[in-house]
């Protein structure tokens, strides 16, 4: 169902980052989040996504048609949101070796022999953010 959404809007108050916005962007979705931290922590605005203020519902409504008007114009966001998952929270590459690296850390207990260092995911900047030409 999600593959055939045209937009999946994506409005939350600040409080973690949800699973279902990343099924959501795993599944290819344009996720059109709110400005608000934890979705920041996924989606940058411009090149896997786009974000809007949360109580501003005519900024919403102008994303939501503009998308609504060229549905083809958002594959390589789609593409990208999706891409970015992958990288950044797949289950066995990254999120179980990391926790099993922090396991490992706090119980003091030597690294695995020939096995590679688990990828962890680095913050966003917001700050550091330049706009993407899409």
């Amino acid at each position: 169902m999600l593959q055939l959404s045209t937009a999946h809007v994506y409005l939350t108050y600040p409080f973690v980052l949800s699973w279902s916005l990343l099924e959501a962007m795993a599944a290819g979705c344009l996720v059109i989040g709110s400005r608000t931290p934890p979705v920041e922590e996924a989606i940058d605005g411009t090149s896997n996504g786009y974000l809007v203020d949360f109580f501003d519902a005519n900024a919403l409504a102008e994303r939501i048609c503009s998308v609504l008007r060229d549905p083809a114009a958002t594959a390589p966001i789609r593409a990208q949101a999706r891409q970015h998952v992958l990288a950044n929270y797949d289950l066995k590459t990254v999120c179980l070796p990391a926790h099993l690296e922090l396991i490992r850390q706090l119980t003091g207990q030597p690294a695995a022999l020939g096995g590679a260092a688990p990828r962890r995911r680095q913050r966003r900047k917001t700050a550091a953010r330049q706009p993407v030409s899409v």
